[in-house]
């Protein structure tokens, strides 16, 4: 059972991650240079307001012009009570504008975020997806570009929108009053200190917060996908109390989270207060001194400006939040992204329509870890259209060999060569495309049967889907589904029998046409005798004319190849026909025999 995922520590701002984030935004600079347009415009519209109040107040309601009659005075606060709505009206429509741009321009880039993850994944090795849990993937492609794409509908361009707005209403104070302005700055250092101390602990928390998500999701989708097995061995009670301890862990690194954010709006409230006593205790002092330039007009729109300047400064609070998250998360993003792909096609790759089926290992040393090797110094060469079996115990290495041939891994030391080059030389889809690789444990896809046998492959034919089919003894029971070859099948097959299953998998392998032939033949074990029979009639019938590899565990199999290779720790220790080894008396013959008293 895999272990909770290491929580770690990272810089509380790291400008290359942003950079890189910055990266996906620059496709679409045009719309967003329009959307910044727009929040300008509207920072605008929205600041000047309360000068309006200020105009409506010293102008009209508290004026000591006595040129202005009643009825002068009312037409006037109507005009400005106008002229306040229409604003209002405008900077609906503006915020609406900008909203639509932004969730527009948001899912576009979430939508180019989530196909560079998900084209990573497929690029990435073997090798990485042994040490990695299939939930830490999923972790990577959902609530990691979940809180992308937070950050970017609700973070990017509405952290310039606050900023903007913030800027016009310390323009606007400056300009209606510089003395109670500067009054109000002062309160600024405070604030700024309050919250930076919180985002820093906020993000440490989001942190936490992810990484123990991922280790709980990847607890989940092996603790489901073994069911069966706990179920088996009544590891239910210590299953779960093991879910429920990554499940606390969880919850309280979200309290903590929680519990950093809420610090916030106190704070604001606290800092808010003191802004409105400092704009009634200065303000009044001066108009009860008799100020020219601080009227009680200028007093209300420094009071509304109080209140527009700390909303925005909450939104920052969330906005803040949303962007420690999407820090956190971006850090495990680009990490899977900058994972190395070891196994890289060539600058120029050559060129092939088809292989002649010539296969050879020089000296060849493999190791998935470091240097624990599993083949060691192993030379052979196998003729085109040659049959062999390579037989030997667990962990000799055989399944190793196929991987390197198909290029799924490179070797440290020494050459796997196809029809006399290195497989590093050529394209990786080119290899596979001629190579047909027939698995002991077939994955059957969910969807329909003709889709599961040709793979979605353009190139391949219905006509050509139902040809392999027939060849290797799968029409039959295909055509007794409900739909035949439309029926849908759930994932993983769970529908079909074992021996369906391998049958669907030899027709997949066939229906490309592949030169070199790679088959495990351990899943006849455990199919019953029909089956059986019509795996092995396929495997026959395939094998004609093409160049092919068995791991061979079946006693059928090794009797019927050209020759044999046996491996014992990674090495070849004998080589030759059925019968050359049966006569040397050596491990052939021994591994034959605990073969032949095995229960079938």
């Amino acid at each position: 059972m895999i272990a909770p995922e290491q929580e770690l520590e990272g810089k509380l701002f790291d400008w290359g991650l942003t950079r890189r984030l910055l990266a996906y935004v620059r496709k679409y600079r045009g719309i967003l240079a329009l959307a910044v347009l727009v929040i300008l415009f509207m920072s605008l519209v929205n600041s000047f307001m309360p000068v309006v109040i200020k105009m409506a107040v010293d102008d009209y309601l508290m004026t000591g012009d006595g040129n202005l009659g009643v009825d002068e005075r009312v037409t006037g606060l109507t005009r400005m009570g106008f002229l306040y709505l229409g604003l209002a009206a405008v900077g609906f429509f503006m915020r609406y504008f900008q909203s639509y741009l932004m969730a527009w321009t948001a899912e576009h880039i979430i939508f180019d975020m989530r196909a560079d993850i998900y084209a990573k994944i497929l690029r990435l090795p073997l090798r990485y997806m042994d040490r990695n849990p299939v939930g830490r993937l999923m972790t990577r492609v959902t609530s990691d570009v979940d809180a992308m794409q937070k950050m970017v509908t609700d973070g990017l361009v509405g952290l310039v929108a606050d900023l903007f707005a913030l800027f016009a209403i310390m323009g606007f104070m400056l300009y209606l009053s510089p003395r109670l302005a500067v009054t109000l700055f002062a309160v600024f250092p405070v604030l700024f200190l309050v919250m930076a101390w919180i985002n820093r602990n906020t993000r440490r928390a989001h942190r936490q917060v992810r990484f123990r998500q991922s280790a709980l999701n990847a607890y989940l989708q092996e603790m489901i996908t073994g069911m069966v097995t706990i179920q088996m061995f009544n590891r239910e009670r210590h299953v779960r109390e093991q879910f429920d301890q990554r499940n606390r862990t969880l919850r309280e690194g979200w309290i903590e989270s929680v519990r950093w954010v809420s610090y916030f709006f106190p704070s604001m409230e606290v800092l808010n207060a003191v802004s409105i006593a400092l704009v009634l205790g200065v303000g009044g002092a001066a108009i009860l001194a008799g100020s020219e330039t601080v009227t009680i007009g200028v007093v209300v729109a420094f009071l509304a400006y109080v209140r527009d300047f700390f909303r925005p400064l909450e939104d920052l609070s969330e906005k803040s939040t949303v962007f420690q998250s999407a820090m956190a998360s971006s850090e495990r993003i680009f990490g899977l992204m900058d994972e190395p792909e070891e196994v890289l096609d060539p600058e120029q790759p050559v060129e092939i329509d088809h292989f002649r089926g010539e296969v050879e290992f020089e000296h060849v040393s493999f190791a998935y870890v470091n240097e624990d090797w599993v083949l060691r110094d192993l030379s052979f060469r196998i003729a085109p259209g040659e049959s062999i079996a390579i037989v030997g115990a667990t962990g000799a290495g055989k399944t190793s060999i196929i991987s390197l041939i198909s290029r799924f891994y490179d070797v440290q030391k020494g050459v796997v060569k196809v029809d006399g080059r290195d497989v590093r030389g050529y394209r990786q889809v080119d290899l596979r495309r001629r190579i047909g690789v027939v698995i002991q444990d077939p994955f059957i896809f969910s969807g329909s049967i003709a889709s599961n046998i040709g793979m979605h492959n353009p190139r391949v034919t219905r006509e050509q889907i139902v040809e392999a089919a027939r060849y290797v003894n799968a029409h039959r029971f295909i055509e007794s589904l409900p739909d035949g070859y439309d029926t849908h099948v759930q994932e993983r097959g769970i529908t079909l029998s074992t021996g369906q299953k391998q049958l669907l998998a030899l027709a997949r392998a066939l229906v490309q046409n592949p030169d070199i032939l790679l088959i495990l033949d351990e899943a006849t074990a455990n199919v019953d005798t029909e089956s059986e029979q019509l795996i092995q009639d396929a495997l026959k019938r395939m094998m004609k004319g093409r160049t092919s590899i068995i791991i061979a565990h079946r006693l059928s199999t090794i009797r019927g190849v050209d020759r044999i290779i046996v491996m014992r720790h990674g090495r070849k220790i004998e080589e030759g026909s059925h019968a050359e080894l049966i006569r040397q008396e050596g491990y052939y013959r021994r591994l034959y025999e605990l073969l032949a008293h095995q229960p079938v």
